[in-house]
């Protein structure tokens, strides 16, 4: 039974690694991330030795242990990740849980057949077939839970992968086993069913209501997006009935020219000239860049401004194709632009302004945003993002801002001095 314990207990520290190794994006190297998971594998089996062989009439040994391999497991996981988060807590939790299955396993075929082989081969192969279903089948939730709706806390889901552990480790394990209680196989296995499927629900409600989120910040932007296409073509039918009307009485102001070059009022010329060039500049429709999308973003933005009497002043290099999708990244400059505006709006009128730099070329994109700021602003102690003060609901636009940011493994950096907020977001392609 000691062999068995053994040999199970190592199965399920292995594929615990291998767990956190596949489901984390990693923050070194292969070779040292492997070397971190390693050593933990090795430490925690060293423990099992103690408890389970030399200290194995001390319960008060074995419960401390078991702490402590916890920890070195947690800690594994939280190092090797890029991410030190709540969720990759709730992931390396959820490993814990997954891995005790074999456990559980290997013991009701033990003491059911008393056949050592079978209780073993039956251990690696739940192992294999949990990870393996939940690699090809749920995986991409895990890593786009990860991903997204950053700067929300999920401490509150650790819990359920908590109390499943404590569940299982009262019924199985401590402080007494299967083997001299096993009443408790039954209760066991319904509890390892619920466990199986509670995940699968609550990780799939979690990516339906991603996307949800996901898809409510598309609507958002295609709905400026077709506000500013509008605008747009209305400014355009505007500019050209205007300048219509200003070619159908060109012949009025040439006969004037000519009758003032005769008299030589040569004042009067100019005066008459500049009206013409003010008509023409005042029909002449903005083009910031040669990106359609960006560009109707920036119209749309710029006409808010506008109506706030606000100057906003745009430094903008978007070429027509980018390296990015230009949906999102519209999204971005929207948002970004958007929370500039409302911040400004209030304040006197020499203050309202904000510039902005927005470049994006095959080599990098750029996002310099600055405007003045006479409040205190709270910057989230997870994120370095700053909160919003405009209530509930508000906030999402800067994790929609961090999510695609993760994508091109890009900086952002903010920061207010001087009565200045400034918010710089960089991301080379090359």
């Amino acid at each position: 039974m000691v062999f068995i314990k053994n040999i199970s207990y190592m199965l399920s520290h292995v594929f615990f690694l291998v767990f956190i190794y596949l489901f984390l994006a990693h923050r070194f190297s292969k070779k040292k991330t492997i070397a971190i998971c390693f050593i933990s594998c090795f430490i925690m089996n060293v423990l099992d030795y103690f408890k389970l062989n030399l200290f194995a009439d001390s319960r008060l040994f074995y419960f401390f242990s078991t702490i402590v391999q916890i920890a070195i497991a947690q800690s594994a996981s939280l190092l090797i990740s890029v991410k030190r988060d709540s969720r990759v807590l709730f992931i390396s939790l959820s490993a814990s849980n997954y891995i005790i299955v074999g456990s559980i396993t290997a013991s009701i075929l033990y003491i059911c057949t008393g056949n050592v082989c079978l209780a073993l081969t039956g251990n690696v192969l739940m192992h294999l077939v949990i990870l393996l279903v939940l690699y090809y089948k749920i995986g991409n939730i895990f890593i786009k839970f990860c991903e997204r709706d950053i700067g929300k806390s999920w401490w509150e889901l650790c819990l359920i992968p908590v109390f499943f552990f404590c569940s299982f480790s009262c019924l199985a394990f401590f402080p007494y086993t299967l083997y001299e209680y096993p009443e408790n196989i039954l209760v066991s296995i319904f509890l390892m069913i619920t466990m199986l499927v509670s995940y699968v629900v609550v990780l799939r409600y979690l990516h339906s209501e991603t996307e949800h989120v996901e898809q409510y910040w598309k609507n958002v932007m295609f709905e400026s997006y077709i506000k500013g296409l509008e605008s747009q073509n209305y400014l355009v039918k505007q500019s050209e009935q205007n300048l219509k009307i200003l070619r159908h009485d060109m012949r009025h102001y040439s006969a004037m020219i000519d009758s003032l070059l005769n008299q030589k009022e040569y004042d009067e010329i100019r005066s008459i000239t500049g009206h013409i060039n003010e008509v023409v500049d005042e029909n002449k429709v903005n083009r910031y860049c040669e990106n359609l999308v960006i560009n109707t973003i920036l119209l749309k933005m710029a006409e808010l401004a506008q109506s706030l009497h606000i100057d906003l002043h745009p430094d903008v290099l978007v070429s027509d194709r980018i390296p990015v999708n230009e949906y999102e990244f519209a999204m971005v400059v929207a948002n970004l632009l958007e929370n500039a505006v409302f911040s400004v709006k209030n304040l006197e009128s020499s203050k309202r302004y904000v510039n902005a730099k927005i470049h994006c070329t095959a080599e990098y994109l750029l996002l310099d945003i600055e405007n003045e700021c006479n409040k205190d602003i709270q910057f989230d102690p997870l994120t370095g993002l700053p909160k919003s003060s405009r209530g509930k609901g508000h906030g999402l636009g800067m994790q929609s801002v961090q999510a695609f940011l993760n994508k091109l493994d890009g900086n952002i950096d903010c920061f207010c001095e001087n009565n200045r907020f400034k918010i710089i977001l960089f991301a080379k392609f090359m």
